[in-house]
């Protein structure tokens, strides 16, 4: 994007139904398409783990995974933070969202100020993405379970807009609980994943669907007259 001569980054998400280095550690397809989206030969990607508690294990899978990728991969825990968060963020060119529980990521998020962070770094270029709880925060709500043994809208960041829901494919209870919000007004329209397909938005708009499995889809939620309205649509394959 060039506006007056100055070249501009797009601002852009990919969310992840499911999939990446901790679903698929043997199909990096999905990880490796988010690392071509920089314009830099060896992108400094960072893994922010919150949602999971910043678990060891979480992180040390992924910096195994990526280390083998052409990439710099580091992570940023809240419970050990470096010095300056807002730095270490704008020094990043991809920020990772793990999955877990994501009313506990929205709520430090906000408590270290690292959701306006996370914003102005979208805004000046820097790739967001992640799967799961790293999916749906980008939008206006979600559907969690963050709730032990239910499935419960949530309002998110609200960088992108409508709703969001993953797992749709890989979880039985996810497709009812979206199809019963949706009837009963508590959440608004919006793309459901099954495991393994993300969703690229460009400028907030979603520019592309692509996935690391065949037979996986991504779905257009709606209500219409009363009716909850499913459009299936077909990812490009990255195999």
């Amino acid at each position: 994007m060039v506006f007056l001569g100055v070249f501009i980054l797009a601002s852009q998400i990919i969310a992840m139904g499911g999939g990446g280095f901790s679903m698929e550690p043997e199909n990096p397809l999905l990880d490796q398409y988010i690392l071509n989206q920089t314009n830099v030969k060896k992108p400094k990607i960072c893994f922010i783990p919150t949602a999971s508690g910043d678990s060891d294990g979480y992180i040390n899978r992924f910096m195994n995974a990526f280390r083998s990728l052409d990439c710099e991969p580091d992570y940023l825990s809240l419970y050990q933070p470096p010095q300056s968060i807002e730095s270490f963020v704008m020094a990043q060119d991809i920020l990772y969202v793990g999955g877990g529980n994501t009313k506990n990521l929205l709520a430090l998020w906000r408590a270290w100020g690292l959701d306006t962070i996370l914003y102005r770094a979208w805004k000046k270029g820097t790739i967001l993405a992640g799967l799961s709880a790293g999916s749906i925060c980008w939008f206006e709500q979600g559907l969690t379970d963050s709730i032990p043994g239910k499935i419960t809208p949530i309002t998110c960041l609200g960088f992108l807009n409508g709703s969001n829901c993953p797992h749709f494919d890989g979880e039985t209870s996810r497709r009812p609980a979206y199809l019963d919000a949706l009837s009963e007004g508590k959440i608004k329209e919006g793309i459901a994943t099954d495991d393994g397909v993300a969703l690229h938005y460009i400028d907030g708009t979603l520019k592309r669907i692509v996935s690391s499995r065949q037979e996986a889809y991504a779905y257009h939620m709606r209500l219409k007259d009363g009716n909850v309205i499913e459009d299936r649509l077909n990812p490009h394959y990255l195999g």
